[in-house]
């Protein structure tokens, strides 16, 4: 009798940029890694070692902060030294220096998981992102400047107001006339005021592989948000939608990677686009859980292997409630 034929082990060494409270990222990545039968050992990078998901690593590294310029040369000795071959970013703070020096890390054999620089300038300038949108012929809510939006003849409140180079809903506001608006603007850095929107909130977790194919679309509808983050959520399985943000996707030429993007779904059926941000979202467990393994396609991708991967493929209806866990040091 045959003997079953059991795949050799391969070796694949990960880091986390930003880590901050990522755990189930991490665990999920190290999850896909055993299913694979792939050593990996997990890496990750912070500015202070009072970091839960540093801890959790095999082991971890203190940096400086990302506007310095020793960020990137110490990002590129640790790979070296320690045969990183995925390095995966997980805010929005190193965004743009990784894409800039993408092919840097590449010359060391590591995969950046990251877009590149003209799409990160995209998505990180909010004004930039509606012009986009616009453009394209996708539907968004109106954007304008706080100057124009005093003008007595413009006014049309309510206003969303918000940085236009901001992250995880810092600095933002809520306002329905011209005095509020006048009060925020003296305190919100950059602002700019979109159309206040009412529906469903959805976030899509929009994979895209390492040809550049978008190949799964996970729609997530926000339940709760907690300090910009979302702490409960369910998966909503719309095709209107994904086939939408497949499209913005494809259009934006975004990845490879999690792109996550933003919308919301009205009353009327109406799809509208509000933010792109590519990288992993604080809410993809749900998706992984779900059904669309991330963690796993990137790294049968990054080993030679052909996932096997459908665009609706995962578990409609599936709910996610986040809770605090300790992590004793």
């Amino acid at each position: 009798m045959a003997r079953t034929r059991v795949p050799l082990k391969q070796n694949l060494n990960i880091l986390f940029t930003c880590i901050g409270r990522r755990v189930s990222l991490l665990n999920s990545f190290r999850r896909a890694a055993k299913s694979l039968r792939i050593d990996s050992r997990i890496f990750g990078t912070e500015t202070t070692s009072l970091s839960p998901a540093l801890r959790l690593c095999d082991d971890f590294f203190i940096v400086k902060a990302v506007t310095s310029r020793q960020y990137i040369p110490q990002l590129l000795s640790i790979v070296e030294l320690e045969h990183v071959r995925l390095l995966v970013p997980t805010v929005d703070l190193d965004l743009k220096l990784l894409a800039v020096n993408r092919e840097r890390f590449a010359k060391l054999g590591c995969h950046v998981l990251v877009s590149s620089p003209r799409v990160i300038d995209i998505c990180q300038d909010k004004r930039k992102t509606y012009r986009f949108l616009i453009k394209h012929g996708f539907d968004t809510p109106l954007t304008i400047s706080p100057q124009a939006a005093m003008s007595p003849r413009r006014f049309k409140g309510p206003y969303f107001v918000k940085p236009r180079d901001g992250y995880a809903s810092r600095g933002t506001a809520v306002i329905r006339n011209r005095a509020e608006l006048e009060f925020y603007v003296k305190r919100i850095p950059n602002p700019i005021c979109q159309e206040l929107i009412c529906g469903d909130e959805l976030t899509c977790d929009v994979f895209v592989d390492f040809d550049m194919r978008v190949r799964c679309v996970v729609p997530r509808k926000r339940l709760e948000i907690r300090s910009g983050e979302v702490s409960k959520a369910r998966i909503v399985k719309n095709i209107e939608v994904m086939e939408l943000a497949k499209s913005l996707a494809e259009k934006l030429g975004a990845g490879p990677g999690v792109i996550t993007i933003q919308l919301f779904y009205t009353k009327d059926r109406k799809v509208k686009f509000i933010e792109i941000n590519p990288r992993f979202g604080g809410g993809v467990p749900l998706s992984i859980k779900g059904g669309a393994n991330f963690p796993k396609w990137i790294l049968q991708q990054l080993t030679g292997r052909r996932p096997r991967i459908s665009f609706d493929g995962f578990k409609d209806g599936l709910t996610m409630l986040r809770y605090d866990a300790e992590v004793w040091v």
